[in-house]
């Protein structure tokens, strides 16, 4: 990664019923599809600290399932749940997102994925089924921009820190194997 993009992340309201999160990454674009839809990266990114992911199951093909849950610092059980619609393989996917602490809140999210010059820029879109649904959205319908306290900038802050590890470890092995020697051994996995 050349440089950190934290606190980057970009949130508009183009109409009264959308929310439009957008975020750009210093890496390429099949990396980052991985962080944004396997279990074993999103339970690191999905909650951050000091909220503590609970579960994470995702089964990323059309209408498969996916559900995330965490319990916040005072206690209280939150969980993301959805169906996908579409599932495009590096660039997109479309699936359904109900958070579970606002029933009537349903959406549609969108998440699409563009490389240009080694850099990817995230665009997330949730199309909500109606005004007060998108009202609820956490970063609230006067917000041009994320703060750094805001959940969502603190989550693509996290994928950042994920993808410069990633990237790190793949070119520790690249630079060991073309000067010859043993890559060295991937490192354990962390509890969740």
């Amino acid at each position: 990664m050349t440089h950190s993009r934290q606190g980057s992340a970009r949130i508009e309201f183009p109409n009264e019923l959308e929310v439009l999160i957008t975020r750009e990454f210093d890496a390429p674009i099949a990396l980052v599809f991985d962080v944004v839809t396997k279990p074993e990266h999103v339970s690191k990114w999905g909650a951050t600290p000091p909220d503590q992911m609970t579960e994470c199951s995702i089964d990323l093909r059309v209408g498969g399932n996916y559900h995330y849950s965490f319990v916040t610092e005072d206690g209280s059980v939150c969980s993301f749940r959805g169906t996908y619609l579409e599932v495009e393989p590096p660039i997109r996917t479309v699936e359904t997102w109900q958070f579970g602490g606002w029933p009537d809140a349903e959406a549609v999210e969108t998440m699409q994925l563009h490389e240009t010059d080694g850099v990817t820029t995230l665009t997330m879109r949730l199309a909500f089924r109606d005004k007060a649904g998108r009202d609820n959205y956490p970063a609230g319908a006067d917000a041009a921009e994320l703060t750094s306290s805001n959940d969502v900038q603190d989550s693509f802050d996290a994928m950042e820190d994920i993808l410069e590890s990633l990237l790190d470890l793949k070119g520790s092995r690249t630079c060991a194997t073309s000067a010859g020697l043993s890559p060295p051994p991937p490192a354990p996995a962390s509890g969740s």
